[in-house]
């Protein structure tokens, strides 16, 4: 067996690395060459070798294999090959590696000190915690494969725990955070993600949110909400209070003017007629 006659192919899982146990994902692997065959190999069990027919595509050829409902089984770490049918014996180079974890239905807890909204050049810690005694906590960014940090997980107080020191904060932490939890015994099989956590930078005065920021974010949302509920409500209820008090503050004005007239006419000998009331008219300047 020849390996690294061609070119190594790209491998990527659809619609992503990390699979629900129960869920599906399906293992693309593409070249610029047009291979006749691809080789799908996971590595640690040798026997584990699938051959699939490459098929053109955009001047080049691709092959997909799909497994699930996925199991704990399933995880492991994988390779493709390309190979052409005339020269079986000879394999490209290994595609770069990907790992395949499945995920369950527990999920740890992830917080930031100092908080989720820190200053330029302050340190930022993440804590991962679960009442799971895990063994190993993973730190995962933007749910990118390559943008995430392990940690062993530490017992406190009935908790298991992992810290995650990042250094001092700057615009590029600015992203969206989650953790896993996984035992040694078993360690393709993953927790599943705590709930997102996003780290916002300031710079000053200034936040420095970035086009990183998730629209419509949850946590500043729930913060903003009340307030400003609050200050409609209270704007409308002036509004409608002003509304009836004008009206009472007009006729009280009318009496107390048409009192004085009538006040004026009894002096000059004469009375005003109940026949002909008063009428008060706002005088526009």
């Amino acid at each position: 067996m020849f390996l690294g006659i061609y070119r190594k192919p790209s491998l990527l899982a659809q619609p992503g690395p990390l699979v629900k146990s129960g869920g599906n994902v399906t293992l693309h692997c593409c070249s610029e060459i047009v291979f006749e065959s691809f080789i799908f190999h996971r590595e640690g069990v040798s026997k584990d070798l699938w051959y699939l027919a490459g098929q053109r595509h955009h001047g080049g050829s691709h092959a997909n294999f799909s497994m699930g409902p996925v199991t704990a089984a399933h995880g492991g770490t994988y390779r493709y090959f390309g190979s052409l049918n005339r020269s079986f014996h000879e394999w490209s180079a290994p595609s770069d590696s990907l790992d395949i974890m499945i995920t369950g239905e527990t999920k740890p807890s992830l917080g930031a000190q100092p908080g989720a909204v820190v200053r330029s050049g302050e340190n930022v810690t993440f804590s991962c915690c679960s009442e799971s005694s895990f063994d190993v906590y993973h730190l995962s960014r933007d749910e990118q494969p390559r943008g995430r940090w392990l940690a062993k997980g530490q017992r406190r107080g009935g908790e298991s725990q992992a810290d995650f020191p990042l250094g001092p904060a700057h615009s590029a932490l600015g992203r969206t955070y989650r953790c896993h939890g996984s035992f040694n015994r078993s360690p393709c099989e993953w927790s599943g993600p705590s709930d997102p956590l996003y780290l916002s930078i300031t710079d000053g005065n200034r936040l420095s949110l970035g086009s990183h920021l998730p629209t419509g974010n949850p946590r500043h949302l729930h913060v903003l909400a009340g307030p400003l509920v609050a200050i409609v409500f209270l704007t409308v209820l002036l509004f409608f209070l002003t509304r009836r008090w004008c009206p009472a503050k007009e006729s009280e004005c009318c009496y107390n003017e048409q009192r004085a007239r009538g006040g004026q006419n009894g002096e000059q000998g004469g009375r005003l007629s109940s026949a002909h009331p008063l009428r008060c008219h706002l005088i526009s300047s």
